[in-house]
């Protein structure tokens, strides 16, 4: 993995055999970013997503093994109990296949390209017992 930071901007570039989701938390924590939007696109050969299931308040998740091109990665980092938190969604596709979701793990095959656009504030995140996720918490200032 290797980044360049350009003000608020950071170009990320993750490696083969490194995992998504960890390398933006890395850079998440050496800059010491409290919010963001990031995208992304790229290759994998090992990746899993999901969706919410509302009615049991759970993600169901699947993994996917081959050759896939990272044709959208979108999403935001913001903060939970103090510490980066990441929500992310991607599509995959294959030579005959689309599929994606809320992603949890991806693994590089070639290379990922993440742009990590940083935003001057901070919102964080808490859990919401009715729906079983967690959701932006905005804190006001009176």
């Amino acid at each position: 993995m290797e980044y360049k930071r350009f003000g608020e901007e950071i170009v990320l570039r993750i490696d083969k055999g490194e995992e998504i989701l960890t390398a933006i938390l890395e850079v998440a924590d050496k800059e010491d970013i409290k919010f963001a939007g990031v995208t992304g696109i790229g290759a994998s050969n090992f990746f899993e997503v999901g969706v919410l299931n509302l009615e049991a308040k759970k993600f169901v998740s699947q993994t996917y093994e081959g050759t896939y091109e990272i044709v959208s990665l979108n999403g935001n980092l913001s903060r939970k109990d103090g510490k980066a938190y990441l929500h992310l969604h991607a599509n995959f596709a294959s030579s005959n296949n689309v599929v994606g979701g809320h992603l949890t793990k991806a693994f590089v095959s070639a290379t990922a390209e993440i742009n990590i656009h940083i935003i001057n504030g901070e919102v964080k995140r808490k859990y919401d017992e009715n729906l079983g996720i967690n959701l932006y918490k905005f804190e006001y200032l009176n």
